[in-house]
């Protein structure tokens, strides 16, 4: 029981500290480097990539989707004996998704050659765009961003700015990547909404031992 009991424990405080306060003292949202999903899968540098019909051009592209966790705190009295030492706690019942979504990019011309001696230099216009969709393929979110002077490699995180419900299935990112006059490389990925791991580690019966 002490070893169950102290594994729970681990997993709340694992929670916890991957959470970090939003708006005031009522809500939070996941903090920065915590787990995302990624297209192309594979190491962090991975992207896809495309040349142009003259083989003078190549677009490379990689999309990440940041789920980040929501919720709201409650105010909970201090231990027995000590009631006055109030805290802030999370409250399951609150928990929600707020979604991000971050392109990055890499421009390369060849000089002479084509497919050789490439480099990444000037500036560039880029369209960014990626849609959420929910299992029956209606649409949950959507962000467009249109680039105007980018430097030739670069990264950009677009807020989602749309809550998505805990547990309302499984869905799918459509994602793409435009150098004006170059191409477009695009991509999907799936995204479970579960809240489950975060609910266990928030419940008042965490780590109870009966």
């Amino acid at each position: 029981m002490k070893r169950t009991r102290t594994a729970a424990l681990a997993l709340a405080a694992a929670a916890v500290a991957a959470l970090a306060p939003a708006i005031g003292q009522s809500a939070a949202t996941a903090a920065p480097g915590t787990a995302y999903l990624q297209d192309p899968g594979g190491e962090e540098k991975a992207m896809k990539s495309m040349w142009t019909k003259d083989d003078m051009h190549k677009v490379e592209a990689q999309f990440r989707f940041h789920p980040s966790v929501q919720y709201k705190t409650v105010t909970k009295p201090g231990p027995d004996g000590a009631r006055e030492y109030e805290r802030k706690v999370a409250d399951p019942k609150t928990l929600a998704w707020s979604p991000s979504y971050e392109f990055a990019w890499a421009v390369s011309d060849s000089k002479l050659v084509k497919r050789a001696v490439t480099t990444k230099d000037g500036r560039h216009p880029l369209v960014v765009h990626a849609v959420l969709r929910d299992a029956r393929r209606a649409k949950a979110g959507e962000v467009r961003q249109e680039l105007t002077d980018q430097p030739a490699t670069g990264r950009t995180k677009v807020p989602g700015g749309k809550r998505i419900a805990c547990d309302t299935g499984t869905y799918t990112v459509e994602w793409s990547v435009t150098r004006t006059g170059y191409g477009t490389l695009t991509g999907t990925l799936n995204w479970d909404s579960d809240c489950g791991q975060y609910r266990t580690a928030f419940s008042q019966d965490n780590g109870r031992q009966k």
